[in-house]
């Protein structure tokens, strides 16, 4: 046995006993004639204490050790007479009696502490001692806590869980599969899952009317703090429910796990907003509630003045930055260059601030006499001391999406987005369908497998842009935390649905023949949700993006850089796969 103890167990009631423990060395540091050895493993540190007056032999073989050795020590625990308030073992440390050093080690390429100095692309080449930081380890401590807790409650629930398949068959809607071919099958492939949607719906034709998973998705789509090309649901499917039964049974879940993991108690139900509204008043499905500055619409105000940027535009709104007036022209200089960024894409900013006496300076002064900044002001409710910030352009939606960055930006540069401040919401009401200029056609919001509004479905026929979906997105903080809908379990309304995504009848036989033909065989009303748990994770962890709470994430660019995938085949195995590679220039 290489230990009896683990390194933050100890305390000042083990004094004078004598332990065994195991673990890398965290640092060592020569004083005088003695030598100290910090002690690392998964619980934690404990200081090792060398004497040379005692064991000049032994005090040697300690300032050998270098960093990240393994060793397994045994002595005896003592009071330490300088103690570390920082350390849950900081009351006593070990005088050694005895050495073995298990393996040595290289020098690590970055210090293996909380504040360390590799940066973020050798910490992801060397991913397996990054996770020997605690702040890393403690991560996916909190995922596996979450993991248990989320089986727990589902259990209680009803929930069973059922593992499904991985090698599955290619959908056209969505993000871009991730595909694999098959060597038993020269010329076909298959898809990894973007979601175990149609499975899980199978199951609740087969019986199972309350289904789990927690399943690895993946999806070959553009990456960012908050996606990776494969993730894990907290995936979710219920028969015989309507809308507010799976809200409400996963609202309860989001309490639950607020209260089990973070402490926090919940006791109000969560706002429920249109996705109307959420565009309307903060440019995003997923709203950051945690602060104001909701959208005021300025058209009826600003519009026929003589500054043409505004007479010529479809849509003019802003925000109120309270108390942000004293920002300097080169704060706001600095502000107009981050909305016309090529990912923002905003051409200018107008800002007006509200002085001392109430009244309005502007940036566009010139063309507005005071009682209209006036006017202004009073839509804002703006007062003495804040700042307001207005756009323009000739697209409601793109400007819109414009201010929410910029709505953003400012929470973050006052101190608004607090990590450990919660503000939870469902968004609800989507758009059955939204317009794609790529493939010129609608294409569903969501996915073609969700219930249009009951009382929208005699739209489908004769204005389905103005369909609403039975769906639903759970929001913290500005962070879509899940979401999901009542689905479809007709037949004909799910042929009716691919009729308007433009499938032809054989296409969709083809691609979706196998849960068109289950539904006749008496399918039951059902509707599920999946939770992000990578997101779920990072927001309790105060994180800012997800792939800190994942033991071996890819990078910005889909590579893993640890294991250096993807990579080229080998000759023999796409010859064994009947595959030819033309990488175009």
């Amino acid at each position: 046995m290489y230990r009896t103890h683990t390194c933050g167990e100890l305390r000042i009631t083990n004094v004078n006993q004598t332990v065994t423990l195991a673990g890398w060395v965290q640092r060592t540091r020569k004083m005088g004639g003695m030598t100290f050895v910090d002690l690392r493993d998964r619980y934690g540190i404990t200081q090792l204490v060398f004497n040379e007056e005692v064991d000049a032999e032994l005090c040697e073989q300690a300032n050998r050790l270098g960093r990240e050795y393994v060793i397994q020590v045994t002595g005896t625990v003592n009071e330490r007479f300088s103690k570390n308030a920082n350390l849950p073992t900081g009351d006593i440390e070990i005088i050694v009696s005895a050495l073995k050093v298990l393996n040595t080690s290289l020098t690590p390429p970055f210090t293996i502490e909380d504040n360390t100095d590799g940066g973020d692309d050798i910490r992801m080449k060397y991913r397996y001692l990054d996770l020997r930081r605690t702040a890393v380890r403690k991560n996916l401590e909190l995922r596996h806590k979450m993991t248990i807790e989320v089986r727990k409650y589902l259990d209680e629930q009803g929930f069973i869980e059922v593992e499904t398949p991985v090698l599955v068959g290619s959908t056209p809607e969505g993000a871009r599969d991730f595909v694999v071919p098959s060597r038993m099958n020269p010329g076909q492939f298959y898809a990894l899952p973007q979601s175990p949607q149609t499975l899980k719906q199978l199951l609740m034709v087969s019986g199972f009317d309350r289904y789990f998973q927690i399943a690895k998705c993946f999806r070959d789509e553009d990456l960012r703090a908050d996606r990776q090309p494969e993730f894990t649901q907290i995936d979710c499917e219920m028969s015989f429910v309507e809308q507010d039964d799976v809200i409400n049974l996963f609202e309860g879940m989001a309490k639950y796990l607020f209260k089990t993991i973070r402490g926090v108690e919940l006791t109000e139900p969560f706002q429920r907003m249109p996705w109307s509204e959420a565009m309307k008043y903060y440019g995003s499905d997923k709203p950051d509630l945690r602060f104001g500055m909701k959208f005021v619409e300025l058209m009826d105000i600003m519009k026929g003045h003589g500054f043409s940027v505004f007479d010529n535009a479809a849509y003019i709104g802003g925000i109120c930055a309270e108390g942000a007036a004293h920002y300097t022209r080169k704060q706001i200089d600095a502000l107009t260059e981050f909305v016309k960024k090529p990912q923002i894409g905003a051409k200018g900013l107008v800002y007006a601030r509200v002085e001392a006496d109430g009244h309005v300076k502007s940036s566009v002064d010139k063309f507005y006499p005071q009682e209209v900044l006036q006017q202004m002001k009073e839509a804002f409710g703006a007062k003495e001391g804040d700042l307001i910030l207005i756009l323009s352009g000739d697209d409601a939606m793109k400007t819109r999406k414009q201010l929410c960055e910029l709505r953003l930006e400012m929470g973050n540069q006052l101190g608004l987005r607090d990590k450990n401040k919660f503000a939870l919401l469902w968004v609800v009401d989507f758009p059955m369908f939204e317009w794609s200029d790529e493939e010129n056609r609608l294409m569903a919001m969501h996915h073609p497998f969700t219930h249009p509004k009951d009382e929208d479905i005699p739209l489908l026929d004769t204005d389905p842009a103005a369909v609403r979906a039975d769906a639903y997105d759970m929001v913290c903080n500005g962070v879509e935390l899940g979401g999901g809908s009542i689905r479809i379990h007709d037949s004909q309304l799910q042929a009716k649905m691919f009729e308007i995504l433009g499938f032809t009848p054989e296409r969709a036989q083809e691609q979706f023949g196998f849960l068109m033909n289950a539904f006749k065989y008496g399918a039951p009303p059902h509707g599920g949700l999946a939770y992000g748990l990578d997101r779920w994770v990072s927001i309790f962890a105060g994180l800012d993006s997800i792939r800190d709470c994942i033991a071996f994430p890819k990078n910005n660019s889909g590579r893993d850089v640890m294991l250096d995938a993807p990579s080229a085949l080998e000759p023999k195995q796409l010859e064994e796969l009947k595959l030819t590679v033309n990488i175009e220039n």
